[in-house]
């Protein structure tokens, strides 16, 4: 895990072209050296949780924004994201991206040019993708699931602007996690009426029609186009827990 000291991580020496960390950890093929080195993997991964538990420790009440790394800044949703950005940092909170371009940069845009705390946490990827210009903090993680820890446990809410498959993960980790009773429940704002609302319909239509899950399951997420009533759900949870 780097912290953000240019324009992006570098390369890790020795690895092979192409591969990641995650993939090298999960690929079991091969002969058993995997017996002699994966033990040493667990140090690794031990390192980069203390190491984001330590950076991420004093960081202020914090919302998280997914969204797609491939929205040009050309598309409407990345104007969202940009006025997503701003409006949460002018309510004091830090804004959590994932750190790439797209939806995200809009997000880290919006919050630093309002003057707020811009924080970007990477992911190492086989092309080697940077963290966009607009974070002011930012750290790259080698596994996915320390990553994903990091947004949970220092977020007090989601907004998720269109995305892929990735946001649909992140999205639906915390619906988990929520609906498990592992984590507070915490808004959740999907931005973007047209994008997400055949989701919403497939999950009460199939879903939930056939009582694979519940109303309150549903009820987590809040669908809108309005960013001043995506902050006012964060600001109001913020107020209710203190």
């Amino acid at each position: 895990m780097t912290r953000r000291s240019g324009p992006g991580p570098r390369p890790s020496a020795g690895r092979p072209v192409g591969s990641t960390t995650d993939q090298r950890l999960l690929d079991t093929r091969g002969d058993a050296d995997w017996v002699h080195t994966d033990p040493w993997r667990v140090l690794k991964i031990q390192a980069e949780f203390v190491e984001g538990f330590n950076d991420l420790a004093e960081v202020g009440p914090a919302i998280s924004v997914f969204g797609s790394a491939r929205i040009p800044d050309t598309h409407a949703a990345y104007d969202i994201g940009v006025r997503v950005g701003s409006a949460l940092a002018k309510a004091g909170f830090a804004v959590i991206t994932g750190g790439g371009p797209g939806a995200m940069e809009a997000a880290n845009r919006g919050a630093t040019e309002a003057g707020g705390e811009s924080i970007g946490l990477g992911i190492e990827l086989p092309w080697e993708a940077k963290l966009n210009d607009y974070v002011n903090f930012g750290l790259n993680f080698r596994y996915f699931f320390v990553r994903k820890m990091m947004f949970v446990k220092y977020s007090q809410g989601y907004v998720v602007l269109p995305g892929g498959l990735g946001t649909l993960d992140e999205l639906f980790e915390a619906m988990t996690l929520a609906q498990t009773l592992k984590i507070t429940q915490f808004p959740i704002v999907l931005m973007g009426v047209e994008h997400w609302q055949g989701l919403l319909d497939w999950m009460q239509g199939s879903m939930l029609e056939d009582a694979r899950i519940k109303q309150s399951d549903v009820d987590m997420l809040t669908l809108t186009d309005d960013v001043d009533e995506a902050v006012a759900l964060m600001v109001a949870a913020r107020d209710q827990h203190g």
